[in-house]
């Protein structure tokens, strides 16, 4: 990615007229309003992609240790400015990738996604459900749901589109490519809020808000998958359907899909020892994240969920499956370490500086003059804070932007810390139907150029008011099921 000098100067002006031109404010430091400009100016940067974030990570990094908003001794502001590099959700998040790159190296991944499609491939809904059961079991070990719903599954979809001859170039994309193709990424949103390790920003949402409550509400791997087990397969159940409906394919029934899934895993030849290998690790690491040893034989036996990661890349180290080269090679991998230990660096210190707590008191004196009450200010809060997305082109930016504010408001507010949590945290994903560059994998199906532009935004539309209700009406039930409020 070029350096793009226009959108620099916007991010570096926001950051010099928040520092040098606007008063600080009475209850404010002067130490929290200049992080506040070093984060404004950090997150205007990454919309404008002014360049790729791991670099504009390196620059924020930088600037918190020159301008020594956070300690006035040089030793200790560089401290300062590295000391998230040591969090395990980082480290969770960054290895996790490394490992996903095994369900491409092996074939694991392909072999997946055809296997449902031989079973239920007959119709086209039989395929749109293959493609996203395929995205629902390798969702655990994927963090990067670009790589998930653009690298493996959009492929795989593509190709069955073509069997049928269903294509832009041919303007034949109503036939079955289309409905296929926003399957494929409506899975992709709903699939990331159902994992901690599905998607990026979702330790980012764990780290702040254990922040946010001073420890006292910690989301394990398990009970963010607990909690976001049945609301979020409701949706999974529902979405094919509603597009169905709204955006029917011309061909109904699709044998040849099928056959071509058939074909497909007989070029493939029997399971290989290195996918076997994978699905082994797969199944471990599933095991691990789900604390089952520690419930059967105690609490000593229970793993931490970055060292369960660290496990699972080691023991395809050893085993052959990936080399160190193609950990090295893993550039997402490590770019995802760098950017976002700066974001988690700054968000904490501009709570351990009193900005966020200002800030959300301000919110709150705002909403608390409605009379709402808690439930009417989260229900407010939480339309705001996902529909703002139409703002973002990052889902990273827009958390790390937006949510140690907005949840310290609604805590203020009354609202249960975890309910509120989990609402936010699955308001995060659902903003990602929104449009055509709102999360990573939003371009690599757009440019395929089976669905127009308004065609995208209306599906995103409908399906986020469907997500958002289908997710917190049945998580409402389902969480006072677990006696989380």
């Amino acid at each position: 990615m070029p350096f793009k000098p226009f959108p620099a100067a916007i991010a570096v002006l926001v950051g010099l007229i928040i520092w040098f031109v606007i008063p600080v404010p009475a209850d404010v430091t002067p130490e929290a309003w200049h992080m506040l400009a070093l984060f404004i100016a950090t997150i205007v940067a990454i919309i404008g992609k002014v360049l790729p974030i791991g670099a504009i990570a390196i620059i924020a990094v930088t600037l918190v240790a020159v301008t020594g908003v956070t300690n006035e001794s040089p030793k200790e502001a560089i401290s300062d400015a590295l000391s998230s590099y040591s969090s395990p959700l980082i480290w969770l998040i960054g290895i996790a990738v490394m490992i996903s790159r095994g369900l491409i190296k092996t074939g694991l991944g392909r072999r997946i996604a055809y296997y449902f499609i031989s079973i239920f491939g007959k119709k086209s809904i039989g395929v749109a459900y293959s493609l996203t059961a395929a995205e629902l079991m390798i969702a655990p070990i994927t963090p990067s749901n670009t790589a998930r719903g653009g690298g493996i599954i959009h492929p795989i979809m593509k190709s069955i589109a073509q069997s049928f001859h269903s294509t832009p170039e041919e303007g034949t994309q109503k036939k079955i490519g289309r409905y296929l193709a926003m399957v494929n990424y409506h899975a992709n949103p709903i699939t990331s809020g159902m994992f901690i390790t599905a998607t990026a920003p979702n330790p980012l949402v764990v780290d702040l808000v254990n922040k946010a409550t001073g420890g006292d509400i910690q989301l394990s791997w398990t009970t963010w998958a607990v909690a976001m087990f049945v609301p979020g397969m409701l949706c999974l159940i529902l979405m094919p359907l509603v597009i169905y409906v709204i955006y029917p394919p011309d061909l109904k029934v699709t044998p040849n899909a099928k056959k071509f899934a058939t074909e497909n895993l007989d070029e493939m030849g029997s399971i290989s020892k290195q996918e076997k290998i994978m699905l082994g690790v797969f199944a471990l690491m599933l095991i691990l994240w789900a604390n089952i040893p520690a419930l059967i034989f105690g609490e000593v036996f229970s793993v931490d969920a970055t060292t369960t990661a660290f496990i699972g890349l080691t023991t395809l180290i050893l085993t052959g499956v990936l080399t160190w080269e193609d950990v090295l090679k893993e550039k997402s991998a490590w770019d995802t370490i760098i950017w976002f230990g700066a974001l988690i660096m700054m968000a904490s210190y501009l709570n351990k500086l009193g900005l966020i707590s200002w800030f959300s008191s301000n919110i709150e004196s705002m909403i608390g003059t409605t009379g709402v009450g808690w439930m009417g200010a989260v229900a407010i809060l939480t339309l705001v804070y996902l529909y703002i997305h139409y703002f973002f082109a990052s889902t990273t930016a827009h958390i790390t932007a937006l949510f140690a504010a907005f949840y310290a408001v609604g805590l203020s507010l009354g609202a249960p810390p975890m309910l509120y949590a989990l609402i936010l945290a699955a308001a995060g994903n659902i903003m990602m139907t929104l449009t055509h560059y709102a999360t990573g994998t939003a371009p690599v199906i757009f440019n395929s150029d089976y669905v127009t532009l308004g065609e995208w935004w209306g599906i995103g539309a409908i399906m986020s008011v469907v997500n958002l209700v289908v997710w917190i009406g049945a998580g409402l039930v389902w969480w006072k099921v677990l006696g989380y409020y």
